[in-house]
């Protein structure tokens, strides 16, 4: 007996293989029809006998392409039509609402073509196939086709031409499919676009060993590159970036080569090795290789990727290892289109190493680390982006703008939140420009028409104002900073019930018009309750006193010695402190803070931390000096309040005592840190006491501090909590946007 279905597929099933895997499935089981992409994923009619059929149906998921993800196959009868053959037919129009694939590094085939004297794609560096290769920054838009890519413009010769037509061949219907006679060309230029003669990689590669800078463009935008072993060239371009101190990113050839300058655990290797390669935080040997030390400086920590394209693969080829870090000025968006990245990176590269492939859209490296046990995001891009997360079921399609630091945006539709690439800090005109455009392309490419749009309460964010500033038919939902950490830990985790957020940040708007950052919520998706947080300390000339430790670590010691401070206390401070101070009790730019981050900060101050580079440095040396040893954890004490106020002042005296006894600033990193670990066990026990709540939440930027979340949750768990923290999207304000997401579905749920 035959029968004929209609079948729907959804999910990432363009750009990785699905149609020709339907169609040799379908050969397979002897079935007669068709497949094609449509707007909405991929659509099949199948015909065959009754158990063949049913078992077709059964593989179209259990057998997809490595790339593929399978969210639904839904089907139904249609009338037999006796016809013969299996066909791949046009693409189909209508509404977008199919996803695409992430950016994939170059699969082993592909790049053993690369190194094969005798392939027609030998040395090629734009070599790819359907199992790797631009996905994302490539599509203009959907269905997923070769004219809707910046391919384009890119005829396939007749060989390319076979392969994309032959279903046995892993390059049929590969849309970025191409060849050295018909693809993309390498040109190496000097920042005035006068070329360079002679092989581009060759040059470049002796370029790097001369110590130059090269500007190198990628799948998502330019890298500045130079030898990560020269720490004059590394020292040059922390200079021309005006990227002091924070760390770069490296690039290393291969596993082997990592293992000789890092720590390498079986997770660790996994991740790096995969085809999303990201960047992974990996514990720098001691005993091992050394890169230069203005790599990372004050840092134990490397941040290592493998190569991921043949061309980084052929750049590679006798380095050891090659910083390779955002191309742009810190601070400004990673540059991707060629006339800007000229423009704006002629000050810092000695030359270019270019292509003319079009890259649509900027996206920078994905960074992860793992903690716990679990590898955790701490930047989410390449690789990652724009798959989707499962989400709640809406009613509405969803807009959240995000925060102001680390920015990322959240759509949602049809039960999937689409958490865009990494941002970056909307500070100036050309990151909201790129936010806003980056937005647009979102909506377009999934057809998601808001009809919320969720924002922070700070009145001063880019973001809450790009929020308020759409159209009146748009409902908008201003979502506390805090509330939305926790909830974005609920939402990966698909939860809605009462938890404690354990939300550690530097600071962000609270309720009271205060800058909160040390917070325990009792809440859910739709509400919160302020149960305990630390004790209010000025923030002695605004957000200067984030680029300025030492103003946290006047206020703390004041606050802490109301007697006046010591002759050594005054001398870590520079000599305006007392006009600083005077301000500051007047409530002139002094606004009051409970961050756990400006905790950090104050902290580290007091061996002399005077000003930082980068957010968060002075909290992360703190935690790098970290040394373990046998003297009690410092003491937070609980004044009974409504909220629970964690009063810090005794932390602070035993850690002044520590510094001018000669500890060392281990010493006090390691007490500190386990002051701030039975503190959160001390609060969450009387928290479950009152409330009767067994899960902890732990969000916001203090818990990517690696040694402070594992120590935490052993702690919690041996009291029996549930913990959970955030894995899927960052803990810091990169994860914000799908907070705020899932608080405004919820209270749209609830009106």
């Amino acid at each position: 007996m035959r029968k004929r279905l209609a079948i729907e597929i959804r999910g990432i099933v363009q750009g990785v293989g699905f149609r020709p895997f339907v169609r040799l499935l379908a050969e397979e089981f002897a079935l007669s029809g068709w497949v094609k992409n449509t707007a909405e994923g991929v659509s099949v009619e199948a015909e065959g006998e009754v158990a063949r059929l049913d078992e077709f149906l059964r593989r179209l998921s259990s057998r997809a392409p490595a790339l593929a993800r399978v969210d639904a196959v839904t089907s139904g009868e249609m009338p037999v039509l006796a016809g013969e053959g299996f066909l791949i037919l046009e693409s189909g129009s209508g509404s977008a609402a199919t996803l695409i694939a992430p950016d994939t590094a170059v699969c082993t085939d592909c790049l053993a073509e690369t190194r094969d004297e005798n392939s027609r794609r030998f040395r090629y560096p734009f070599t790819n196939c359907t199992n790797c290769g631009p996905r994302f920054t490539i599509v203009k838009s959907l269905p997923y086709d070769r004219a809707a890519t910046t391919m384009s413009g890119f005829a396939l010769c007749p060989d390319c031409e076979a392969e994309y037509h032959n279903m046995r061949d892993r390059r049929f219907h590969a849309q970025p499919n191409a060849c050295p006679l018909c693809g993309p060309c390498l040109f190496l230029s000097y920042p005035d676009k006068s070329p360079l003669a002679g092989d581009c990689l060759e040059s470049a590669r002796r370029f790097l060993a001369e110590g130059k800078i090269l500007a190198v463009k990628g799948i998502g935008g330019y890298h500045l590159v130079c030898d990560a072993m020269n720490e004059e060239a590394v020292a040059r371009l922390r200079a021309k970036k005006y990227r002091y101190d924070k760390p770069f990113a490296l690039m290393m050839p291969d596993v082997a080569t990592v293992r000789r300058f890092c720590l390498v655990s079986g997770e660790e290797e996994k991740l790096f090795s995969s085809w999303r390669a990201p960047i992974v935080l990996l514990r720098a040997d001691p005993q091992g290789r050394a890169v230069a030390a203005q790599v990372a400086p004050g840092n134990s920590r490397l941040g290592v990727m493998l190569p991921y394209t043949p061309l980084h693969h052929l750049l590679m080829q006798g380095q050891e290892a090659l910083v390779m870090t955002s191309g742009n000025v810190s601070d400004e968006p990673i540059a991707h289109e060629d006339g800007d990245a000229f423009a704006r990176l002629a000050a810092i590269a000695d030359c270019f190493l270019w292509h003319d492939r079009p890259i649509f859209r900027r996206c920078d490296d994905s960074v992860l680390v793992c903690a716990a046990g679990r590898p955790r995001l701490l930047r989410r891009g390449r690789g990652y982006a724009p798959e989707p997360l499962p989400f709640y079921s809406s009613d509405n399609d969803i807009l959240a703008c995000g925060g102001q630091q680390k920015n990322t945006f959240c759509l949602v539709k049809n039960g999937q939140a689409f958490l865009s690439q990494h941002i970056g800090d909307l500070h100036n005109t050309p990151t909201l420009e790129s936010y806003a455009a980056e937005i647009g392309h979102f909506e377009n490419m999934f057809d998601i028409k808001p009809a919320l749009a969720a924002h922070d309460l700070h009145p001063g964010y880019l973001s809450a104002q790009y929020a308020l500033s759409l159209p009146p038919g748009v409902v908008k939902t201003g979502v506390q900073h805090h509330h939305a950490h926790l909830a974005s830990v609920l939402a990966e985790n698909r939860l809605d019930e009462k938890c404690i957020g354990v939300i550690f940040d530097g600071s962000g708007f609270g309720a009271d018009g205060c800058l909160w950052g040390g917070e325990f919520l009792l809440g859910d998706l739709s509400s919160y309750q302020r149960m305990a947080h630390l004790g209010y300390a000025p923030m002695p000339g605004g957000e200067q006193a984030v680029r300025e430790p030492w103003r946290m670590a006047l206020a703390y010691l004041t606050e802490a010695f109301p007697e006046g401070l010591s002759p050594r206390m005054k001398m870590l401070f520079p000599a305006e402190w007392p006009l600083v101070w005077q301000a500051a009790q007047k409530g002139v730019n002094a606004p009051l803070t409970s961050g756990m981050g400006r905790l950090f900060d104050g902290v580290a101050a007091l061996f002399g931390k005077a000003a930082v580079n980068y957010e968060g440095q002075a909290a992360i040396e703190l935690e790098q000096a970290l040394t373990e040893c046998d003297l009690p954890p410092y003491n937070f004490a609980l004044i009974e309040k409504d909220p629970l106020l964690i009063d810090w002042r005794p932390v602070i005296k035993e850690a002044w005592r520590d510094v001018a006894g000669g500890q060392s600033m281990g010493v006090v990193s390691s007490r500190f840190h386990r002051g701030v670990i039975k503190m959160v066990t001390e609060v969450c026990l009387e928290l479950r006491r009152r409330t009767a709540v067994n899960l902890v939440a732990l969000s916001g930027g203090v818990w990517q501090n690696a040694y402070l979340l594992e120590q935490t949750m052993e702690s919690l768990q041996k009291e029996g909590f549930t913990v959970l923290s955030n894995e899927l999207v960052p803990a810091n304000d990169g994860g914000l946007a799908l907070g705020q997401a899932a608080v405004a579905c919820a209270l749209a749920k609830k009106r």
